[in-house]
């Protein structure tokens, strides 16, 4: 059996529940209280130095600030200082702005009227609110579903991936973990649950996709389910690799709201915004601008219990989750806005961005369709049909 990492001066397992920080000499973590490192001070660090990195390289290096030292008493921060995505104070920034209404862009079929030829007729490049899931074929657990009871049909033991919402960084922690750090009286930490697999559990037995997704010609079945349960005041804005990047971008993300709200910001994918978002995500202050900020225009689109949405491939999208919720979603492929697909997957490629986030076996299933249409395309009279691969074989010639 495999030993589990541990980590910091203590040499102990990761804790979700302990704030940590990473040195960037050695690239080892530690916990804050191991090291004298308050986590809401932790911000204002620019490099930071472990005790032993320190002996060779000095101390931490801080950030630079203008102007006077920042005023705790009246909780203000200086002018221009920078926010980091995902704190308290960023949260409560952003819910008081306002940006332009999604219903400039989206549409809103019944889920009755949502059939291929709705899809074929629009091409899908806009976003689609369903506000009533009658209609979409769809089927899921009662209302009275909660996270304990995804424990149950899952297991307390599956691994996930969770982000530390405050820190917008990533960990791996058991699913029983999170549920009891969920469902605790006070929560220290604000987490979020990236995507948790169910399609091979009990789970699956209890939702069945919308009808549109199982149709053959916008791809067949889906090749995961997904379940998502988040808490409130979560920030999954513009992260590296979460939410304000080109979401799973091959492909169509499907979320339906189960419990609670969220909040997207949606950005069109021109080229102008592709082009970007692409420099946002290679830039060192990521996680300190807001990219609907950088966008010809920022979307704000509030999914609320019972409704579905559907996002076109390469529209780039953040989501605030002000409450919390229990979400349903997955992703499919389909014969629309092929284009689209293939320029968000190069990139993906060039931002190497993690297999979390991409369609899984993308590449592959062009192949398999490339070798589909090739045989349906028509030669010129007279020409051989195009030799297939090879053929192997165990018999030997003498």
């Amino acid at each position: 059996m495999a030993s589990v990492p541990v980590y910091c001066l203590c040499r102990l397992p990761y804790d979700v529940t302990r704030f940590m920080i990473e040195c960037d000499t050695c690239q080892d973590w530690f916990h804050g209280s191991c090291v004298g490192v308050e986590e809401d001070a932790a911000a204002d660090i620019d490099l930071y130095h472990c005790p032993n990195c320190q002996l060779a390289h000095g101390p931490s290096v801080m950030k630079r600030r203008r102007g006077p030292p920042k005023q705790q008493d009246a909780g203000l921060r200086e002018a221009g200082a920078a926010v980091r995505t995902g704190s308290a104070q960023f949260i409560r920034e952003l819910r008081a702005r306002t940006f332009p209404s999604a219903d400039e862009v989206i549409l809103k079929p019944s889920g009755a009227q949502l059939t291929v030829e709705f899809l074929e007729e629009n091409s899908f490049s806009v976003p689609i609110l369903v506000l009533k899931k009658d209609g979409l074929g769809m089927t899921l657990p009662p209302p009275s579903f909660t996270v304990r009871d995804i424990e149950h049909y899952v297991g307390p033991d599956k691994e996930i991936d969770v982000i530390d919402v405050s820190r917008q960084a990533d960990c791996r922690m058991h699913l029983g973990d999170f549920v009891g750090c969920f469902c605790a009286a006070r929560r220290d930490k604000v987490l979020n649950v990236i995507s948790l697999e169910f399609s091979e559990s009990r789970l699956s037995n209890l939702v069945e996709t919308p009808k549109i997704v199982r149709k053959p010609v916008v791809g067949g079945e889906p090749v995961a389910g997904r379940v998502g349960v988040r808490a409130a005041e979560r920030a999954e804005v513009l992260s590296d690799g979460h939410a304000g990047q080109l979401h799973r971008l091959p492909h169509r993300l499907r979320g339906h709201l189960r419990l609670g709200e969220k909040i997207f910001y949606l950005v069109r994918p021109s080229p102008a915004n592709l082009a970007r978002f692409e420099a946002w995500s290679s830039s060192s202050n990521q996680s300190e601008t807001f990219f609907g900020d950088q966008a010809e225009r920022c979307y704000r689109c509030p999914l609320r219990q019972g409704q579905t949405l559907f996002i076109p491939t390469g529209w780039i999208h953040a989501v605030l989750t002000p409450v919390d919720c229990l979400a349903f979603g997955g992703n499919f492929l389909h014969s629309l806005n092929i284009e689209m697909q293939l320029k968000a997957y190069e990139i993906e490629k060039r931002l190497s961005t993690a297999d979390l986030f991409r369609f899984p076996n993308f590449e592959t299933i062009c192949w398999y369709v490339g070798k589909h249409l090739l045989g349906h395309l028509p030669r010129p009279a007279g020409e051989p049909p195009t030799p297939g691969p090879p053929t192997w074989s165990t018999e030997r010639k003498l």
